[in-house]
């Protein structure tokens, strides 16, 4: 992959359009990437990660936070186009945030949604469109580029920072960090599938040998007394055996079951032979006792049916007079009903005559039928004064209407033409308001120009004054390590002069007699030297040395720590001074913390007071179109009241006239009543009752007429039945129920008559009459003593049977379970081991690592190899980064790195490198882990890289050496962008992007190898 082109608009602090060529940048196969602190040297990096994935470096995607510059334009939108080279293709992606951006109609702003385009050129067409799926987009470039952001994020913009953490960190710590770059969590997922299936398999297996201990539990209900005898073994689920032992037990119940249902069949034949016996006897018993029953019971009912016989004669032959007397009772109903019709027609003839005047009393039908058909015609004729009168309460209304309308118009034009009266007023107050919100917004935005930059110089004179106190430490402690590296360095001088005294002697202590003298050659040592008082041996003077050389560490590290506090306080002092050239300025003219507060404060009331003024312009035009309006509304509707009263004046003078015509109408047509409808209704009462009495009179005649009638007949019919008189039959007849009654009395003696004579002709029951009485209690007693043995031999019996079905039919379900949790227990038995080995807790797992720690830890190897490469190169062949397979206390194995001193040969931990060996070796780690990566990733070329910040922890020598290596990425044809504010690096590296901090937002310069500027 590498960058061609980048364009950043109003992105971080880029206000404008800046473009970047890393074209012309990587020529020279390094260039460097430099600028004050805050110009936004960072931003650029995170440019080319939102143009790639859509989103800046996870460290600074914090929620609530906009990637929009604060210097741009509202008319400026925020975009990214970046192009570049992957997978042998020349793509240019262009991106831009969610945003707000000022509405097309109306004041204010809407927010704009995120969008994304994608291009290819072809040769033969040019660039050509891809696809605005912000989705697909981001798809395509992960598969080409065959990285997540976080592994893009930590392979091509290596932060040092994050490395020499690692180098220091635990086998935890690294554990996260290779795991989310190589993306280990498949392993791990398999690792806890395992670990399910183990649980899910040790489930079924407890599940199964629960289910035969169920299926015992119940073998052991079933079988009853002979489960007490031979008991369930106690075994729990997932002991071995368990299934034998339940087989076997299920065996010894079955065939005691057996053995007890023989013994019940032969007790249950016994018993039937002996109910059968008892039954006939019982049966026999019974019968003798019935007949006796029977014959006595027939001689009682013979003496009651012969003293019922008098009563019997009487209810017949009343029932034959009452059945006389019925055909009288038609002609007797009739007479009934005309009587009662003809009272009530005199009743209402009495009703109607009593509303008539006095001397209408005795008047005829006819009399009264003439008179109603009078009335009626009188009746007719009030139909148009109704609706004259109807008329004029219509015209009443609408005079009233007409008076309440004038009313509100009068209001209405008062109204208007008070509120009318100050409008001239009332428009050139909401005009000032206006202009002054205005005038307020203009001065709130030259306010915030001057606040923003003063907010800044104050944090630059804080941090200013906190550095001068560091500045002042820093170079105590360096006047203490450079008088500590003096001292330490006489001592060593003064023991290796001692040492050298003394040296012969030294050499003395190895002399052997006979042996060549390793200096002379003699064999003989008459006179060997010998040590004076204060020796200094080897392990003195070695000790001395390693105290001279921690001290001039030491000394090394303050000088550069001063020299790292002295630029960030001369850069401090420049922002504080409001000097972005960064010239120095005179101590004494330098600005106070306490001047930049006040200075601040005042900036701050004064922007607050004049933006809440700006913020009323909206609502006081507002307020000015609304107040137009109403004058617009409240003059058009005085005139259109004043149209309104014209035309009430004529409509009231026609209603007038109307009135005057219909009033002779209505005086006519009244009579004597209030109204005409008072007159109608009184005339339509009196009809009403002249009709009610007519009708009346006419009733009651027909009702005589009928009641007459009736008499006649009845007489007849009493004649024709045989009784002296109408009254004589009514006397004599019975209602039907009591026919009935009667007759079922009869019926029911005759019945009993014939019964009680068949019954004493019975020749049996007179036969059993004459022997002894029957005891049919004894046999009974004999009969349910038989019959309960044989109910409990019976049960006895069908228990025993249904014991023996129901174990076998237990043995053979619990056969069925052991043979299916037979593959299970070896499934389980399988996974178990397999899930163990990959967990680390397995005998077989000699180091005790899980899955993903192994995985983890090989490709921490591949690294440790890779970066040594370049680690030689970098410190001169001192040191090689090794892996370790050893525990290191945690919980991890596998997971050690530690490092080996070619000077000392030994191996010891990456925590004990100094601050410049710790940035090289972490660079060198970065490098090794961008390569193992990227060939994780599918071998994907990365020809552009980004290393931020750390160089200026090296010396020059060193600086030289981790230049070369750099250097020598070339080779592979990629090319370094290196961020850093060291100043040597300006010098050293001629191909340069700066990032200018200005007050309107920052900017970008190039300077080619050449250094042409551009």
């Amino acid at each position: 992959m590498r960058l061609h082109r980048l364009g950043i608009t109003a992105f971080g602090p880029f206000g404008a359009t800046q473009e970047i060529d890393f074209d012309a940048l990587s020529a020279a196969g390094i260039f460097l990437l430099h600028g004050p602190t805050g110009a936004g040297k960072t931003s650029v990096l995170d440019a080319v990660c939102y143009g790639l994935y859509g989103a800046v470096p996870g460290a600074r995607q914090s929620p609530g936070t906009s990637l929009r510059s604060d210097h741009a334009p509202a008319d400026l939108p925020t975009e990214i186009r970046l192009e570049l080279t992957v997978g042998g293709r020349r793509l240019e992606i262009t991106r831009s945030p969610a945003q707000p951006r000022p509405k097309k109609k109306g004041d204010g702003y809407t927010t704009e949604k995120a969008q994304s385009r994608l291009r290819e050129y072809v040769p033969e067409e040019g660039w050509r469109a891809l696809s605005r799926s912000n989705q697909e987009i981001g798809e395509e470039i992960t598969q080409l580029i065959g990285m997540s952001r976080d592994q893009f994020c930590q392979v091509v913009l290596l932060p040092q920072g994050d490395f020499a953490r690692f180098l220091r960190a635990d086998a935890e710590a690294r554990g996260k960090l290779l795991g989310r770059l190589f993306d280990t969590r498949r392993f791990a997922a398999v690792e806890e599938h395992l670990a399910e299936l183990r649980r899910a398999a040790g489930t079924q297996v407890r599940a199964g040998d629960e289910r035969i201990l169920a299926v015992a539990q119940r073998i052991a209900q079933a079988a009853g007394p002979a489960a007490d005898e031979h008991p369930l073994p106690g075994i729990q689920p997932g002991e071995p055996g368990l299934a034998d032992a339940v087989l076997e037990w299920a065996a010894t119940a079955r065939s005691g079951a057996r053995e007890r249902l023989d013994i019940a069949a032969c007790v249950l034949s016994a018993a039937e032979d002996r109910q059968s016996a008892a039954r006939q006897a019982l049966d026999a018993e019974r019968e003798l006792a019935g007949l006796q029953q029977r014959y006595a019971e027939t001689r009682r009912r013979a003496t009651e049916v012969e003293a019922g016989r008098d009563e019997h004669d009487q209810a017949q032959e009343r029932l034959r007079r009452a059945r006389k007397a019925d055909l009288v009772a038609p002609a007797l109903e009739l007479r009934e009903e005309a009587g009662r019709a003809h009272r009530r027609a005199g009743a209402a003839r009495d009703r109607s005559r009593a509303g008539l005047p006095a001397e209408l009393a005795d008047a005829g039908a006819e009399q009264l039928t003439a008179l109603e058909r009078r009335l009626r015609e009188e009746l007719g004729a009030l139909d148009a004064a109704r609706r004259a009168e109807r008329r004029s309460a219509e015209i009443d209304s609408e005079r009233a209407a007409l008076e309440r309308q004038a009313g509100a118009d009068d209001e209405l034009i008062r109204d208007a033409q008070s509120w009318l009266a100050g409008w001239e007023a009332t428009r050139h107050r909401l005009h000032a308001r206006i202009e002054a919100a205005q005038e307020a917004a203009t001065r709130a935005e030259l306010l915030a120009g001057r606040l923003d930059p003063a907010r800044r110089r104050l944090d630059a004179a804080r941090r200013r004054d906190t550095l001068a106190a560091r500045a002042s430490d820093a170079e105590d402690r360096l006047a203490t390590a450079r008088e500590g590296a003096l001292t330490t360095g006489e001592t060593w001088l003064g023991l290796r002069e001692r040492r050298l005294r003394d040296i012969a002697a030294e050499l003395a202590r190895e002399l052997v007699e006979g042996e060549a003298c390793p200096v002379c050659g003699s064999a003989g040592h008459p006179e060997p030297a010998r040590a004076g008082d204060g020796h200094v041996d080897q392990a003195t003077e070695d000790a001395a040395e390693a105290a001279h050389r921690r001290a001039e560490q030491a000394r090394t590290e303050a000088e550069h720590a001063l020299g790292a506090v002295r630029e960030r306080y001369a850069v401090a002092r420049a922002e504080a001074a409001d000097n972005p050239e960064g010239q120095t300025a005179d101590a004494a003219s330098e600005p106070t913390v306490a001047a930049l507060t006040e200075l601040v404060d005042t900036l701050t009331r004064e922007h607050a007071d004049a933006y809440r003024t700006a913020t009323g312009t909206h609502a006081a035009r507002e307020a000015l179109a609304a107040a137009e309006r109403e004058q617009e509304q409240r003059a058009g509707d005085r005139q259109q009241a004043e149209r309104r009263a014209a035309a009430r004046t004529s409509r009231r003078e026609g209603l007038d006239a109307e009135q005057a015509a219909l009033a002779e109408v209505l005086a006519q047509a009244r009579g004597g009543s209030g109204s005409v409808t008072e007159h109608a209704a009184l005339l339509q009462r009196r009809v009403a009752l002249l009709v009610e009495a007519a009708a009346a009179l006419r009733e009651e005649e027909s009702a005589a007429a009928r009641l007459k009638e009736a008499d006649d007949r009845l007489a007849d019919a009493a004649f024709r039945a045989g009784f002296d008189t109408p009254r004589d039959a009514a006397a004599t007849m019975l209602p039907d129920s009591r026919q009935r009654a009667l007759q079922h009395r009869i019926d029911a003696w005759q019945a009993e008559s014939a019964a009680v004579t068949d019954r004493l002709a019975e020749a049996d029951a007179r036969t059993a009459a004459g022997r002894p009485p029957a005891d049919p209690g004894a046999a009974q007693s004999v009969y349910d003593r038989a019959e309960r043995l044989l109910r409990d031999g019976a049960g006895a019996h069908t228990a025993a049977r249904e014991r023996c079905t129901e174990l076998a039919r237990l043995s053979r379900r619990a056969a069925d379970e052991v043979r299916a949790l037979g593959p299970v227990r070896e499934e389980y038995e399988r996974i178990a081991r397999l899930a163990g080995l990959t967990a680390g807790t397995s005998a077989d797992n000699e180091r005790k690592m899980r899955l993903e720690s192994y995985v983890l830890a090989a490709r921490l190897e591949q690294v440790a190899a890779a970066a040594t490469a370049r680690l030689r190169r970098m410190s001169s062949g001192r040191y090689t980064l090794v892996h370790s397979d050893a525990r290191t206390g945690g919980r991890r194995a596998g997971l050690g790195l530690h490092v080996i001193d070619a000077w000392t040969g030994r191996e010891r931990d990456t925590a004990t490198l100094s601050g410049g060996e710790t940035f090289f070796a972490s660079l060198a780690l970065a490098l090794g882990l961008a390569d193992v990566v990227t060939d994780e990733a599918g071998g994907v070329r990365l020809d552009t890289l980004f290393i931020d910040e750390g160089f200026g922890s090296l010396d020059d020598q060193t600086l030289d050496e981790v230049l070369d290596v750099l250097d020598s990425l070339r080779e592979r044809d990629r090319s370094v962008g290196i961020v850093s504010h060291v100043a040597d690096l300006r010098r050293r590296i001629p191909a340069q992007l700066e990032v200018v901090k200005e007050r309107h937002g920052s900017a970008v310069r190039h300077r080619a190898a050449d250094g042409v500027s551009g």
